[in-house]
């Protein structure tokens, strides 16, 4: 019996659920509306099974397969004919799926607002073009690990996906310059008669490419993801040009960059609050100084294997007010000095990488852990201090793949554990002042008992 004072569309909405890690049943069917399948399931779902439930389930809004791996365009397919309400959908890993059910996606005009195709190594330029040019709702795109992704394709990204706030490229190996905004068009012609030089090397249909010169801003832009990508700095001027309020850039392992590249990302300014350098190993003190000086806002930073950095850069870091994470693995010239500064002034620090760091002092990271109060987490593994008997009952337990000598040399501490390193230092050094009172020689020790005999 139909009753005036009940909204069925309110209590359509209430009734509709989530599907977590299992196939709905099929009371079930016409009620999901996100369906979730991230971790492979015991026994296995396969893209049989997968495209049965789908074609019953009309109301999807949002659907990650990545814990199906087998799916396939048949099921990508359904899926597009079907849920016309699709807003999002993750294939990550799903290396099945190719160009064919992609493009079948992007011509059914779904209300299409995030899509993450990372390792769906079958995907070619035309796929992503079609996206690019007609998800107009697209604010979040994942295009890791795909090997066949060319600048072409990018290039469409950066001209039509407007409304983009999470561009990932991690990983693409064909990815350059070219694929990127430039600041300068196209090379003039020599008026001065000169000879131009020879090109270092043959030239590609790539290489042919213009200069991406565009007339709009990608204000909305927030993260970008370039890990690996073959960059150069003038890549990077091109991008802060074009996006200037980036609040997360990962550069790390753009192998080619140098301070240029440092000096131009220093224009995003405050807007600037997670910055990933890992592996860029040009870059030097004289740029870090800048840089730290420029985006005050940092919180989350990672120059592990930056070798020509010393203590005059975490210097700088240290006076970040609002640094949350430091990664300085592998940053050969640091020494206590730097970790007395962060001891001191990065009050706010919660994780702290110092591994193969082996110039540092137990002492030094001693003060730095009673000084920190916040620190949840320290890795220390390979300091050549830190193998001193005792301190590996704190560490937590290396991975089983690990072999004798990482294992041995593994040391990290999270949670709990940092504050009973802390206690287990403190200790230490009461029964050293113990010592020294008494005139008796010290002796390290693995327990925590304070009496010196």
């Amino acid at each position: 019996m139909f009753d005036p004072d009940v909204d069925e569309s309110s209590s359509f909405h209430e009734d509709m659920i989530k599907i977590q890690d299992r196939l709905p049943t099929e009371d079930e069917y016409r009620r999901v509306r996100h369906l979730s399948l991230q971790r492979p399931s015991d026994p296995p779902i396969n893209d049989d099974q997968l495209a049965k439930a789908l074609r019953a389930c009309p109301h999807l809004e949002s659907v990650i397969l990545s814990g199906v791996l087998d799916t396939t365009d048949r099921t990508v397919v359904l899926l597009a004919q079907l849920a016309i309400n699709l807003q999002g959908i993750n294939l990550t890993g799903c290396d099945q799926v190719t160009d064919i059910g992609i493009l079948e996606l992007t011509t059914k005009s779904l209300p299409l607002q995030w899509i993450q195709l990372n390792g769906v190594t079958g995907i070619t330029d035309p796929s992503v073009s079609a996206i690019a040019k007609t998800c107009s709702r697209l604010v979040e795109l994942e295009l890791c690990d795909l090997p066949l992704l060319t600048p072409v394709a990018v290039r469409d990204i950066w001209s039509f996906s407007r409304k983009l706030r999470t561009l990932r490229l991690a990983n693409c190996p064909f990815l350059t310059d070219k694929a990127f905004p430039s600041t300068s068009g196209p090379e003039l012609d020599d008026e001065s008669g000169r000879e131009k030089p020879l090109p270092p090397r043959p030239i590609t249909w790539l290489d042919r490419l213009p200069p991406l010169i565009l007339r709009h801003t990608a204000d909305n832009l927030r993260v970008l993801d370039l890990t690996s990508c073959k960059i150069t700095d003038d890549a990077v001027e091109g991008i802060v040009t074009h996006a200037p309020k980036i609040q997360t850039l990962i550069l790390s392992g753009c192998s080619q960059l140098t301070d240029r590249a440092l000096e131009s990302i220093c224009k995003l300014g405050e807007h600037l609050d997670v910055l990933m350098l890992a592996h860029v190993a040009n870059i030097t003190d004289r740029a870090v100084v800048k840089l730290a000086r420029s985006c005050w806002n940092l919180r989350c930073v990672d120059v592990a294997f930056c070798r020509n950095l010393t203590d005059m850069s975490i210097f700088e870091f240290a006076a970040l007010k609002g640094l949350r994470r430091l990664s300085l693995v592998r940053v050969h010239k640091l020494t206590d000095i730097a970790i007395f500064s962060l001891a001191e002034h990065a009050t706010s620090l919660e994780r702290l990488h110092l591994s193969y760091c082996d110039r540092l002092s137990l002492d030094a990271v001693h003060l730095l852990l009673r000084k920190l109060k916040q620190l949840q987490h320290l890795t220390a593994t390979g300091v050549p201090s830190f193998r001193r008997k005792g301190i590996h009952r704190f560490s937590d337990d290396p991975p089983e793949t690990y072999n004798n000598d990482q294992q041995a040399a593994f040391r990290v501490f999270s949670g709990d554990n940092v504050d009973r390193l802390r206690k287990f230092l403190d200790k230490e050094d009461q029964r050293r002042r113990d010592a020294e009172a008494k005139n008796i020689p010290f002796v390290a020790r693995s327990d925590d008992k304070l009496d010196l005999y």
